[in-house]
């Protein structure tokens, strides 16, 4: 059989491996293959006596495809020595190599060789061109390319649009867009794609309903790529409900779509509608990845929704999905948030590779559910990894295990290694140090620092006071504060509290007046409980409850036994409290009193009884429930804004310092 022209085997020789990637990760042997070809490849091209640029656009093309651009550009060279004249094939390749090595000066003579060999005028040229100029010098310069070239389409418009966003300059790439509208271009997915990406950023709901407008009239809307852009943009612009109504037109969704839509609920505090989202997902048979599960987690990092979180996390384990670093912190942060600090710990210990996140989370964890000594113990333990680099985040939640542990030396120690200290370390050091009664300390530590009108700060030594019955300092803290936010209710219910401890009746009556007058609305305090998939809310003094008479009578009980046993009646101290209408209630009356009391009643012996409350516990409910989880022997937790609380055996996590 006669041998084939040597210009016919090398375009026989090259699609045997121009899509295969080179990777270092493949067998030696394996590798080796790959590169004789290549090596072939070079060789018989040389060899043939006039080859045609096809055959080097050919291996240039190899090159790119295997992300080997100075390869790319070793070619091009190699061309132009050989006195090669290229087409229009070879410029825009060339350019790309040039781009994706950085290197501005080859592009240059690249662009120089368009104009030589007549090309400048190219389409494939002007575009490669343009993002040369926009990622390896300036947009502006990009521009120019544009506004000179003798020809233009909608695709180079878009890719200098895009430019305009990398360079964080969204105005001037929707500029570019109503240009393209105004000269009645062609608009493509990947323009719509780009101009939603612009309203995105630019926070524009107006201009986001014009370019979905465009797209329904470009008959593009349900084009799947263009769908999820537009979804992305109404989320982006805070419109959830064009968002939903465009996700519940689409007759077909992938799972970028689906995602999309879940991000969106739980961003807007959508919880619930975001599990029943993803539900509905796995029953159309569309498997979550790693992305989904992470931004379904928030919604089930709540009390109520760790079943959930439980059966989410059994779901992966059921479908094989990939349990990557990212995927295992999400689920330590959720197991956290909801209340399961043991379930987080297990996650931590059974991960093969950790990260910063993967300590941060667990440091946290222990340190926001009253173990601080865990947490600092953990954070000796994670710096033996020298790979792991401390960051800003890590710091904190070591100075917050310090709080917890009311650690000071520790503490003190940490915060001076940080080398740029925020405003929320030094607001952890005050904590600490007030927590552990230094006030003297504090105020020096505050004075150096110029945090003394920061209202975190002030409420963090407000919580030293509050803990050591510093009464005087505690007032003037108050007044402080009222200061600073005069339309913060809650801090004159902290002063009307004060006065009512001290029988300063006038003033408390003063006060409940001003909160009126300037039409001020203290928060209500709310507790609630999940019991058979449902959320019991109670508030103060509330009789609402179909198993009203039964909650009261619990607690009624309860109370007696207490007494009975040589127990005292809890304190009723309200000082420095921020919740107005518990002063004036029984105790029993309590909203975590009616969510624990029913709790107990409704749920089989021995169980955890778990609630959530939207203000801080106050100090009669805290005696109260060390009490009751004695008495009933069982463990009782309550999660308010600062941590939770896990009651056992009459005694509490927080070490009655909360």
């Amino acid at each position: 059989m006669a041998a084939l022209p040597s210009s016919i085997h090398v375009h026989l020789l090259l699609p045997m491996y121009k899509d295969e990637p080179i990777s270092f990760n493949k067998p030696k042997s394996q590798y080796r293959v790959i590169v004789n070809k290549l090596d072939l490849a070079h060789k018989v091209v040389d060899e043939i006596p006039q080859p045609k640029a096809y055959s080097w656009n050919q291996l240039i093309q190899t090159h790119l495809s295997n992300n080997h651009p100075h390869n790319a550009l070793s070619v091009y060279h190699g061309m132009m020595l050989r006195g090669i004249r290229p087409d229009h094939h070879t410029l825009p390749r060339v350019l790309t190599a040039s781009r994706l090595c950085s290197n501005l000066a080859f592009g240059k003579q690249v662009h120089a060789h368009a104009f030589k060999f007549g090309f400048s005028s190219d389409l494939y040229v002007i575009t490669a061109l343009i993002e040369l100029y926009g990622r390896l010098h300036a947009v502006e310069t990009a521009k120019w390319v544009l506004d000179n070239a003798p020809t233009s389409n909608s695709v180079a418009r878009t890719i200098l649009a895009k430019l305009y966003l990398v360079d964080n300059k969204p105005h001037l790439a929707i500029e570019i867009f109503n240009q393209m509208l105004r000269l009645k271009a062609d608009i493509d997915p990947v323009a719509l794609v780009t101009a939603a990406g612009t309203c995105s950023l630019l926070k524009s709901l107006q201009q986001a309903r014009k370019v979905h407008q465009i797209a329904r009239e470009c008959g593009l809307e349900f084009h799947l790529l263009v769908s999820n852009s537009l979804m992305k943009m109404y989320i982006d612009c805070d419109s959830l409900e064009e968002a939903r109504s465009l996700f519940d037109a689409m007759p077909s969704r992938d799972l970028i779509s689906w995602t999309e839509m879940i991000q969106g609920h739980v961003k807007n505090g959508g919880y619930n509608e975001a599990l029943k989202l993803f539900r509905l997902m796995t029953k159309a048979r569309i498997k979550p990845d790693s992305l989904t599960v992470t931004s379904i987690l928030p919604a089930c990092a709540r009390v109520p929704a760790h079943k959930q979180g439980k059966e989410l996390h059994a779901y992966l384990f059921r479908n094989g999905i990939d349990m990557n670093p990212t995927v295992q912190n999400a689920f330590m942060d959720m197991y956290v948030k909801s209340g399961f600090i043991e379930l987080a710990s297990n996650v931590f210990t059974s991960m093969v590779e950790r990260d910063i996140i993967s300590w941060t989370i667990m440091i946290s964890g222990y340190s926001l559910h009253g173990q601080g000594a865990q947490g600092l113990g953990l954070f000796l333990e994670m710096k033996q990894d020298s790979s792991l680099e401390i960051d800003e985040f890590t710091y904190a939640a070591v100075l917050h295990a310090c709080v917890t542990a009311c650690r000071v030396d520790v503490g003190m120690s940490y915060f001076d290694r940080i080398k740029a200290p925020t405003v929320t370390h030094c607001v952890l050091m005050v904590a600490l140090l007030a927590r552990a009664g230094l006030f003297n300390d504090a105020r020096t530590f505050i004075k150096k620092h110029q945090i003394e009108n920061r209202v975190e700060v002030l409420r963090a030594l407000l919580d030293g006071c509050r803990i050591h019955q510093q009464v005087t300092m505690g007032k003037r803290i108050v007044e402080q504060l009222c200061e600073l936010e005069p339309l913060n209710a809650e801090n004159y219910v902290l002063l009307s509290n004060w006065y009512a401890e001290n029988a300063k009746w006038d003033m408390v009556d003063k006060l409940k007046t001003t909160i009126k007058d300037m039409g001020l609305k203290p928060k209500r305090a709310y507790s609630w409980i999940e019991f058979r998939n449902k959320v019991h809310v109670f508030g103060t003094g509330d009789v609402s409850h179909p198993r009203s008479e039964m909650i009261h009578w619990k607690l009624q009980h309860l109370m007696k036994k207490m007494e009975e046993g040589g127990g005292d009646r809890p304190s009723s101290i309200f000082s420095f409290h921020d919740v107005d209408e518990e002063r004036e209630c029984i105790l029993i009356g309590h909203c975590e009193m009616l969510a624990i009391s029913f709790g107990l009643i409704s749920t089989r012996e021995r169980a955890t009884v778990r609630v959530t409350k939207n203000l801080r516990v106050c100090g009669s409910c805290h005696d109260f429930t060390k009490a009751i989880s004695k008495i009933v022997q069982r463990e009782i937790i309550i999660k308010d804004p600062n941590c939770f609380h896990h009651f056992k055996n009459g005694h509490c996590s927080c070490g009655d310092l909360w």
